[in-house]
């Protein structure tokens, strides 16, 4: 019988995960694994992670292994004997000896469609790849990373405004929901494991970092686009303005550079009659103000034109671009 589960996770995407574990009357969540407590903001005061808040809240015990690959915590783990360890955005990569210790195994709740992004950040790679669809895959844990034998898997299809943030908390409710069919057929012998292919048909989706944000307006419309999308909430995709930070949050294509002119689709065409003399504009000179009016905002990219909707000044709170561009002066042909 599968009942006494331990719970190994740190963020927020874990925490619908453990909810769902708790709520249910079947199992037994013995102990949390969760990482250490770590300094926050200016004040450097220590946060505990929120798998660890909902955990302290229920009343479970809460470990938080530096490395738990050490021995103590193979020895805890023996005494605890779980059925079945459920591994959710721990951040630690998890010994053998862990691995093999429950009768059901190391059961991971991953956040792409296997063998598709495996690694730290599959939410924000697949929005910045422009996906169409991503998912949840449940998986029996090996030694590889995110590499083991695949049980379960849920499509979810991204909506055209999808955002790193918002396909986040789609995926955290669709793995809270799999990892317990997932329990119930391993439970019942229905459960089937299905080998992964030793490559992966997308690149390793490494963690994202604050300069990762940078825009490159080289890059095409749609790419920057996307890529815009993929890094809300964080790190959030940014450039210079007049030597500060400008965050920009919300962006549309809206035509495609066409010798050393520029097309924009019907329903922004009028820009053309506020400004037309914007037009004329070198396609090569990326990054620069191509057209302004007073609620529009287009810079060229390397391959087509980008619509700035929605941003944020350094310093300031999120705005959209007709509140920007009553405080922030902005000329056709500047660099941004």
């Amino acid at each position: 019988m599968l009942k006494n589960v331990v719970f190994m996770g740190t963020p927020d995407f874990a925490v619908g995960t453990l909810k769902a574990l708790i709520a249910s009357e079947k199992y037994q969540v013995q102990a949390v694994f969760s990482q250490p407590d770590k300094p926050k903001g200016r004040s450097g005061a220590l946060q505990m992670p929120p798998v660890k808040a909902v955990a302290a809240e229920a009343g479970i015990p809460v470990y938080q292994p530096v490395k738990i690959r050490e021995p103590q915590w193979l020895e805890l783990l023996k005494k605890l004997s779980p059925d079945v360890i459920v591994v959710v955005a721990f951040g630690q990569i998890i010994p053998q000896a862990i691995l093999d210790l429950p009768e059901y195994g190391c059961i991971n709740v991953h956040a792409s469609l296997l063998p598709k992004y495996r690694g730290a950040a599959p939410i924000q790679w697949a929005v910045i790849n422009g996906e169409k669809e991503s998912g949840v895959t449940t998986m029996r844990m090996d030694a590889g990373l995110d590499t083991g034998d695949m049980i379960l898997r849920k499509v979810v299809t991204l909506d055209k405004e999808e955002t790193g943030g918002s396909l986040f908390d789609k995926l955290s409710e669709t793995g809270a929901g799999l990892l317990l069919e997932t329990l119930e057929a391993l439970e019942n012998g229905s459960a089937r494991f299905e080998k992964q292919p030793v490559d992966s048909p997308t690149p390793y989706a490494a963690m994202l970092t604050k300069e990762d944000g940078q825009i490159d307006w080289s890059m095409c419309a749609q790419a920057i686009e996307c890529r815009i999308r993929g890094l809300d909430p964080w790190p959030g995709a940014w450039t210079r303005f007049h030597g500060k930070l400008l965050k920009i949050w919300k962006a549309e294509v809206v035509g495609e550079a066409v010798e050393g002119r520029y097309q924009i689709s019907e329903e922004q065409s009028q820009i053309e009659e506020e400004q037309p003399q914007a037009a004329a504009q070198n396609p090569d000179v990326f990054g620069t103000v191509c057209a302004v009016t007073k609620k529009a905002l287009y810079v060229q990219t390397g391959d087509g034109i980008l619509s700035i909707l929605e941003l944020q000044p350094e310093g300031k709170k999120r705005m959209s671009i007709d509140a920007f561009l009553r405080g922030y002066p902005v000329k056709t042909g500047e660099n941004i």
